[in-house]
């Protein structure tokens, strides 16, 4: 469903797969399914596909296929939705992370900042806390290391100053409120960019996202058989930092843990020698795939489960 969501880096991703047409997949953030499809479109009548999204908008973009399964639930919970349906191991993962286009192009869901809409930024609009309640209930210390930390942001102690200072007079429940808030230390020369790096660590924050994310790397080690591959594509510094790192030593600090004889033997071996990143045609058909950063990993046959 291109209207939903145009997908990044379909080919070279899927492609790196390395499908088997037997074989079980899983897609971690189903969305508009263009993914999917085209793995769909390489499994034999054997082959069976796991779609994960927490979005209950995308059931509607499920297809009509016996070997495909919808999860509506959050990646972070992985493993333990597919032990729930007999699934102890898969043959390849795949998360095309961040946004979609439908969330950004959605204004009720409060994603961006073009336009004025309830400040919401939930992934999983049935609960949990939203962005409003992100910018009115954190103080302003908790405001300052949000921003500094998921949005990479500099004086975010003036960011955070002004939110709160707005506020004081009247809680900030939309999006226009929340942009008009932080005007005054808004660079009038980047605006875009420094909006798109507020609304990212308030987007970050509400879904939990780098969480999540640890999460599901940690369960995908568990979840391949050997020779199996993981397969995402990163937006951001954040993402892509903690999917290099996992791909390269199999934890989050980027360094291979050692034996006894100062020997490592990291879990996965990188089938990328470094990110892939979209063409120039691809960024001029859809420009929002121009952040796009593609690894991939094949778990080691050596690794004990």
């Amino acid at each position: 469903m291109s209207s939903y969501h145009t997908p990044v880096l379909l080919e070279e991703s899927v492609g790196l797969l390395n499908i088997q047409p037997d074989g079980c997949y899983v897609d971690l953030t189903f969305g508009g399914g263009g993914h999917s499809r085209r793995i769909l479109d390489a499994l034999g009548t054997d082959g069976s596909l796991y779609g994960f999204d927490q979005d209950a908008d995308t059931k509607a973009n499920a297809p009509d296929d016996s070997r495909f399964h919808y999860v509506e639930s959050n990646f972070r919970f992985l493993r333990g939705a597919l032990r729930l349906r007999g699934i102890g191991q898969v043959d390849g993962i795949l998360a095309d992370l961040g946004v979609s286009s439908h969330h950004f192009d959605a204004l009720p869901r409060g994603f961006s900042f073009r336009g004025d809409a309830p400040l919401d930024m939930r992934m999983n609009a049935r609960g949990g806390r939203t962005a409003a309640d992100v910018v009115n209930g954190c103080d302003e210390a908790e405001l300052g290391r949000i921003f500094a930390q998921y949005g990479e942001l500099e004086t975010t102690w003036k960011i955070a100053a002004c939110i709160v200072r707005a506020r004081a007079a009247k809680p900030i429940t939309t999006t226009a409120q929340l942009v008009a808030a932080v005007a005054p230390c808004t660079p009038k020369r980047d605006e875009a960019k420094f909006l798109t790096k507020l609304f990212q660590a308030l987007r970050i924050e509400v879904n939990g996202e780098m969480e999540a994310l640890k999460m599901a790397l940690e369960q995908s080690l568990k979840l391949l058989r050997p020779g199996g591959r993981l397969v995402v594509i990163s937006y951001h510094s954040l993402e892509d930092r903690l999917v290099k790192n996992f791909m390269r030593a199999g934890n989050f600090d980027g360094e291979a843990e050692k034996d006894f004889f100062g020997r490592t033997n990291p879990p996965f071996t990188p089938v990328t020698r470094k990110a892939m990143v979209p063409s120039d045609e691809e960024i001029a058909r859809n420009p929002r795939s121009r952040s796009a950063k593609l690894r991939a990993a094949e778990k080691r046959t050596t690794e004990n489960d």
